[in-house]
């Protein structure tokens, strides 16, 4: 696994539960399966730039939030 993947599942992760949804509930709201989205998080997978829109949209973020790696999201 990647240094940036790591960083980037931790950020979705830590907005995730910021917003207080569970894995499922952002899933659904990103239109991608829960174990993918676990996947993500865990650093697992290296996501298509659609879902990662997906995902910054469902998480009411913009796509550089998701970047911005030990920085204030």
């Amino acid at each position: 696994m990647s240094m940036i993947q790591k960083q980037f599942g931790q950020t979705v992760r830590e907005l995730r539960l910021a917003r207080g949804l569970s894995q499922e509930e952002l899933a659904f709201k990103a239109g991608v399966h829960r174990t993918y989205l676990g996947s993500i998080e865990r650093g697992e997978r290296n996501p298509a730039l659609k879902n990662i829109a997906a995902i910054a949209e469902a998480l009411e973020v913009s796509l550089p939030q998701l970047f911005l790696f030990g920085e204030q999201k």
